[in-house]
């Protein structure tokens, strides 16, 4: 896979507090995870290099709001961002109560996302992108290849690994850049992304080898 600044892209998934923040609702599932790592500094390494290299960075948000309670079935772990009121927002066309909530940006990468250049697509309401405008967005830029990282592995960054394949983009997952839960009887969400990557990405990196290819 050829990294170059002209056709490739860094997509992060859901670089929000509820999840990367020990305040957040999730941190006692995937705090270790994070810690294990470093997935938060790592994360500020490729927006680092993104934006000094002049790539394009792409955010796929997780935003649930009031009428999404209103849903009938669900998943062990979709009812328990129902239920915890992960990445919540009470008004979908509002800000009011957005600032330093779960559902906000971690405080060191607003600079980043918030610099008038990085496109944040609408939310995904599940794990992959098939329910936001990712894919469109990438296209009509002439983005097809993909370095992936963020938030959850075995979830978000799964799913979107799999829908952005199928959809025919090259993607590399930075393995260090994501972290995942730890359940004690469902078990250790990371090691099942990391066998995962391994089968169907075009690339899996660090991200000193996926900082190394952006330059």
């Amino acid at each position: 896979m050829q990294i170059h600044n002209s056709d490739t892209a860094l997509v992060v998934i859901d670089p929000q507090n509820d999840v990367l923040s020990e305040k957040g609702v999730s941190w006692g599932l995937v705090g270790e995870s994070v810690k294990e790592n470093n997935t938060v500094e790592n994360l500020a390494r490729l927006f680092t290099t993104a934006k000094d290299s002049d790539y394009g960075v792409f955010i796929s948000p997780h935003y649930l709001y009031p009428h999404d309670q209103a849903w009938q079935y669900g998943g062990v772990v979709e009812h328990m961002m129902l239920d915890d009121q992960e990445f919540f927002r009470p008004d979908p066309l509002g800000r009011e109560g957005f600032a330093g909530s779960g559902a906000d940006w971690l405080e060191r990468y607003k600079p980043f996302i918030e610099d008038g250049k990085t496109v944040v697509v609408s939310p995904h309401k599940m794990w992959g992108p098939q329910t936001n405008d990712l894919v469109f967005q990438l296209r009509k830029r002439r983005v097809n290849k993909i370095i992936l990282a963020g938030m959850l592995a075995n979830l978000c960054v799964e799913s979107h690994l799999r829908e952005l394949l199928e959809q025919g983009f090259e993607v590399a997952v930075v393995k260090d850049a994501t972290a995942a839960p730890r359940h004690p009887t469902i078990g250790d969400g990371y090691q099942a992304a990391l066998i995962n990557y391994g089968f169907l990405a075009n690339a899996v990196l660090t991200t000193d080898d996926a900082v190394l290819a952006m330059k």
